[in-house]
């Protein structure tokens, strides 16, 4: 058989894998039945959907003719980089990092951080829309986490309160 969207059949092969995964490693956790659902039965079932979608994404790429094939570009860096980053500095903003003494700069900050370094993995940067997209964010994931769901952890630099 011959690939006839290679953008298709890998991302359909990602899926697959990924759903794989999810579901294996959610028979580690009590699974129950559909009367008595147990902890691992919706990450079971999302995995299994998943990895099914992915077959028939790689299937179609399978049997459904493309102009060009559809081939895959070259990995955007620069964005990846700047996600991947923004990501990470907000989890060591928003816990700290004791073991170079950087202490818990709380959700606020770490939102208003992930907001400014996440857009300029785009081309276009527009100070004033990060800063109301960050604003937004940051009271939305405190009505959310702090005030509806009641979650403790720091909302404002240890320093600061």
């Amino acid at each position: 058989m011959k690939i006839k969207s290679q953008r298709d059949f890998y991302s359909g092969v990602l899926f697959s894998a990924f759903g794989v995964a999810f579901a294996w490693g959610a028979t580690t956790y009590n699974v129950g039945s559909g009367a008595r659902m147990g902890p691992g039965y919706f990450p079971l079932i999302v995995g299994i959907l998943m990895a099914i979608m992915g077959s028939l994404i790689a299937l179609k790429a399978l049997i459904i003719e493309t102009e060009d094939g559809e081939p895959i570009g070259s990995i955007a860096w620069r964005p990846l980089g700047f996600v991947i980053g923004a990501n990470l500095i907000f989890g060591v903003l928003l816990g700290g990092l004791p073991s170079i003494g950087l202490p818990p700069m709380g959700l606020i900050v770490a939102i208003y951080a992930l907001t400014f370094i996440a857009s300029l993995a785009g081309d276009q940067f527009s100070f004033k829309g990060v800063a109301v997209l960050a604003t937004i964010l940051a009271v939305g994931s405190y009505l959310a986490f702090v005030v509806a769901l009641k979650l403790q952890f720091p909302v404002w630099p240890t320093f600061i309160g």
